[in-house]
């Protein structure tokens, strides 16, 4: 039988997903919907195509993260895809927000990417024990 994911009796890593997944889709209607309170937080911007861009892959990667945690067992996909974005978003956050090419507020974001990535290492870590 073909493995489906990783499966945790609790339920705590798929409600983790799927608050990811939530985080990303919300942040990513906010941006393509409503310019002047997202730049109100973030900064302005001068290539606002970008920002919808990157907002609308936030979306989808959100909603992928959903569906890949819609049962108590998230499937591998679902998990690289979490792990993938997270550490992405953080590193570029970092990146910039320190060299001050993106608002400070950025390190925010950063650090829900934090927990998402210690969120998943630790189901890893206590999966890996069993």
């Amino acid at each position: 039988m073909m493995e489906q994911g990783l499966q945790d009796r609790s339920g705590v890593d798929a409600r983790t997903v799927r608050f990811q997944g939530g985080y990303y889709a919300a942040t990513g209607i906010w941006s393509v919907l409503h310019r002047r309170s997202f730049e109100s937080v973030s900064g302005r911007k001068a290539d606002y195509w970008l920002v919808r861009t990157v907002g609308a892959l936030s979306i989808s990667i959100g909603g992928a993260l959903l569906a890949g945690s819609r049962k108590q067992s998230v499937s591998t996909e679902a998990r690289v895809l979490s792990a993938a974005t997270a550490l992405s978003f953080a590193a570029v956050d970092v990146y910039y927000a320190t060299r001050g090419r993106i608002s400070k507020i950025y390190l925010a974001d950063m650090l829900a990417q934090s927990c998402f990535l210690y969120a998943g290492a630790r189901f890893l870590a206590r999966r890996s024990v069993a």
